[in-house]
């Protein structure tokens, strides 16, 4: 990912906020058939490894979970965004000189991809994947819920995948490098914006 010096991440636990924060990745693998991407929730182990390590799991029919991949596997993580208009800059009045340009925060995991079909490691993945997202729900569904016999049928129709992260690449572009009355113009405008996550990110933008 290009990452300019001002846009550039690289506090481990913030970089491992984005991906927790981040409700889908895309999964790519390179291989002799050319790159594989599939959208996917995975599920960060912070303490596992020197950077953490992700686990998710793939349809058994999708080829990605048993293609070999060539090389690192990709994980990315898209976290707010937003498009900024140049008439918000306050140099537009002064110049002119001035161009669209997009806000966002994003997250690539690099590392050497595992596939896996043991029964109770994936068991451990779903149920793991599913107490993240249900634990807010005020009564949350568990996997334990369903007949064990489904569950184990449930199984079999998907292939694990366990990914420890070699390298993360982080980015943060809100606007650091403009001026300080081009940020202001950029925050407001974002926080005059109808779409809610636009205003969410007026917050973001450095004073």
């Amino acid at each position: 990912m290009y990452t300019p010096p001002a846009f550039k991440e690289e506090t481990l636990s913030v970089l491992h906020d984005i991906i927790d924060a981040a409700s889908l990745s895309t999964f790519v693998t390179a291989t002799a058939d050319g790159l594989l991407a599939t959208p996917l929730p995975l599920l960060l182990d912070r303490d596992e490894g020197t950077h953490g390590t992700l686990y998710g799991h793939v349809a058994r029919a999708n080829p990605q979970g048993t293609t070999p991949a060539i090389g690192a596997a990709m994980a990315t993580f898209m976290g707010p965004d937003a498009y900024v208009s140049p008439s918000w800059y306050a140099s537009k009045r002064e110049h002119g000189k001035v161009v669209p340009t997009w806000n966002y925060v994003a997250v690539h995991a690099y590392g050497a991809a595992e596939f896996f079909t043991d029964e109770d490691r994936l068991l451990d993945v779903v149920t793991r994947l599913t107490d993240r997202h249900e634990k807010a729900r005020t009564e949350p569904w568990q996997v334990s819920d369903a007949p064990a016999a489904f569950v184990k049928a449930q199984l079999r129709g998907i292939i694990g995948i366990r990914l420890p992260i070699d390298r993360l690449d982080g980015k943060r572009k809100m606007s650091q490098n403009r001026s300080t009355e081009d940020r202001a113009g950029v925050s407001a405008g974002l926080a005059a914006s109808p779409r809610p996550e636009d205003r969410l990110l007026a917050a973001e933008i450095p004073a």
